[in-house]
């Protein structure tokens, strides 16, 4: 799909949010005025006009793709957002409910009763099952495993028995295997049979008698090699393969890596139990960089915007802690120096410059080095170098920006020992942050803690505190 293409998908989604809201807004208006009009026919008018406007939110619902109805139900407050669930078809609750994010799904299913909840993922794939049974109520998921049949139960079990972050919770169960004695016209005879192809179907797994895999054959070399070959001669033998054990991010590196649409996973025999898919993959970099972006802010989950005030402040008032903390320290910082302040007022108005550009450069470098670290290009190995390299780019824009703002100040206050002060304090409080910006991500990972969690927090903390030690303690020294 094209950028324009792209873009006017966005629109049309973006006019189609507008136009539910709207209709939600016209169906409170409409009821209100109803409500306070008395006349022996009041109770039939309210009823059809409710219905008429339902009816046309229902169509607009029908019209929408199961990833759009779930797209403007994360973008309505709960009252909206429950009002427009109950109008979604039965039939689409499960594929809605595996496309919103976590913190909505929850609202969803808590509004739904245990008999809507098995008609919404009696018709799931075991992968599928095994991604909402953990928000489901036990009951639901203990009747609902009893309907599956014995291959369909021990594939959601398989599932379940692997933590979220590996191969294992994220494989797919539905593929095609075929022999690799057999010839091209076998295979092609055999697909026209099937009703369908499981969904990012690009190549056949070869597999032996044993179910151990033994290649893949790509759909496009079947369809352009002779029917009479066999799937030996035209197959590649030496497929990108994972283990269900595996780290699920390193296998969305590889999947980006090697621009696969689907990949083998084999168990320690080499026998193939499943495959992953780019939907699943594409999903968990999202996932992945969302996880990223709150963490470094200090919030503890996604959080769904229209959630309670409660919910909310479960979410953020841990890292808000820590920033008062850090707050009060920096603020005791500069209270060692109320008597410089006093005798020099230009103190109170340059700090703030000192401070706030540490805390901007750290923040670069704690991303440079978070990014490095999830793309796994940080080892014990080239630590000294990195570290020497982030240095090396704070003193120099110490050096430049510091002596910049060093000559504003002498032209602000007439004082060529600010300015000097000035440059000094810029050039120390940058190193400081490139310090802090390698140290702090690397401390986190090795206690065993998300590098990016709080960064931000931590980094503008520490150029803070130290901005104002050092600029202060300097301007003590040698200007008073």
């Amino acid at each position: 799909m094209s950028e324009v293409e792209v873009k006017k998908t966005q629109e049309s989604l973006q006019d189609r949010l507008a136009q539910v809201v709207e209709l939600l807004q016209r169906q409170r208006v409409v009821e209100d005025l109803t409500h306070r009009q008395e006349g022996p026919h009041h109770d039939r008018v309210e009823n059809l006009v409710h219905r008429q406007n339902l009816v046309e939110l229902q169509r607009k619902l029908d019209d929408l793709h199961s990833a759009d109805v779930a797209y403007i139900l994360e973008a309505l407050p709960l009252d909206d957002r429950l009002t427009l669930w109950q109008l979604v078809k039965a039939d689409r609750d499960g594929d809605i409910l595996l496309e919103v994010s976590d913190s909505v799904r929850e609202t969803l299913i808590a509004d739904m009763d245990d008999h809507e909840l098995l008609a919404a993922a009696k018709d799931m794939d075991a992968d599928e099952l095994a991604d909402l049974a953990s928000e489901l109520p036990r009951d639901v998921v203990h009747e609902l495993m009893e309907t599956l049949d014995g291959q369909q139960r021990e594939r959601v079990r398989s599932a379940l028995s692997y933590d979220e972050e590996q191969v294992g919770a994220l494989m797919d169960f539905e593929m095609v295997t075929i022999r690799e004695d057999v010839s091209l016209e076998v295979v092609l005879r055999y697909l026209r049979r099937l009703k369908e192809l499981p969904g990012h179907t690009d190549k056949l797994f070869v597999v032996d008698y044993d179910g151990v895999l033994k290649g893949v054959l790509p759909i496009k070399r079947l369809l352009v090699n002779d029917p009479d070959k066999k799937v030996a001669d035209v197959m590649a033998s030496d497929p990108v393969s994972f283990h269900p054990d595996e780290d699920a991010y390193d296998a969305a590196q590889a999947f980006e890596r090697y621009d696969l649409i689907s990949a083998p996973v084999v168990d320690k025999n080499g026998k193939l139990i499943g495959r992953l898919t780019i939907d699943e993959m594409v999903d968990l970099i999202r996932e992945e960089s969302e996880n990223e972006v709150l963490n470094m802010a200090g919030l503890r989950e996604e959080e769904d915007i229209f959630a309670s005030v409660w919910k909310s402040l479960r979410n953020r008032w841990s890292w808000l802690a820590v920033n008062l903390v850090t707050a009060f320290v920096a603020s005791r910082v500069i209270g060692l120096f109320e008597g410089s302040i006093e005798k020099l007022v230009a103190l109170a108005a340059l700090m703030p410059i000192v401070a706030g550009i540490g805390g901007n450069s750290g923040n670069q470098t704690i991303t440079m080095i978070v990014r490095a670290m999830a793309l796994d290009q940080v080892s014990t190995g080239n630590t000294s170098r990195l570290m020497r390299k982030e240095l090396a780019v704070g003193l120099i824009n110490g050096v430049v920006w510091g002596g910049v703002i060093g000559v504003v100040a002498y032209l602000l206050y007439g004082s060529w020992s600010l300015g000097v002060v000035m440059t000094a304090a810029m050039t120390l409080n940058l190193l400081l942050a490139a310090l802090m910006g390698v140290l702090i991500p690397m401390t986190l990972a090795r206690l065993g803690r998300d590098p990016a969690m709080g960064a931000s927090v931590m980094i503008t903390a520490m150029t803070d505190s130290g901005g104002f030690f050092i600029f202060l303690g300097l301007a003590t020294i040698f200007l008073l």
